[in-house]
This record gives structure tokens, sequence and C-alpha cells, in this order.
């Protein structure tokens, strides 16, 4: 199976969930490791620029990763998704949690 096929059924199955666990609109956690590089941490921030984020960074022990943690409301599952895309497609070596 194609990494594309993973991520389109992972997304398909977080769709899934998210309508049976939540109402919408709703808050939601997104929580993002990347090395520590400030050009990606602000690249990210940037994504969720104008949505009334919370953003919290917090830097690994030995600073070499810094852990992303983005609370935002969002109007459905689809817009959820959407941003996790947009990051995944503008900053390489993402890990979304």
């Amino acid at each position: 199976m194609s990494k594309e096929q993973n991520q389109e059924e992972f997304y398909t199955k977080l769709k899934e969930q998210l309508l049976d666990t939540t109402l919408w609109p709703s808050e939601y956690l997104y929580k993002f490791i990347v090395k520590t590089n400030a050009d990606k941490i602000e690249s990210i921030e940037a994504i969720f620029n104008h949505l009334g984020a919370v953003i919290v960074n917090k830097e690994s022990s030995n600073a070499k990763y810094t852990s992303i943690s983005i609370n935002v409301r969002l109007k459905n599952p689809d817009a959820v998704i959407a941003k996790y895309i947009e990051v995944s497609e503008k900053i390489d070596g993402v890990i979304s949690l």
C-alpha cells in the first residue's frame, strides 16, 4: 500500500471518529514535533494564524526537537483534516501526533 493510500485511510478513519465523538464546531488539539528550527516552527504557526489558536511550543531537553501544541476551534472534521494536510505539504520532516 502506498503512502498516499495510508494517509487517505488515516484521514477517512479520523473523520469518522471525529464525527462520532464530537459535537461541531469544537476545540481541537493538534500536536506536532519538528527538529528545532525557527523557520519550520514559524511556518506551522502561520498556518494557524488568524484562527484564534492557542499555540504552545516546548523544546526537548537537548533542544534538538520542538513540540508544538495548537488548540483551535474549528467548524467540522474536514477543517481539522485540511490543516493536517496543509502542514504536511508545507513543512518537511514534521511528525503529526
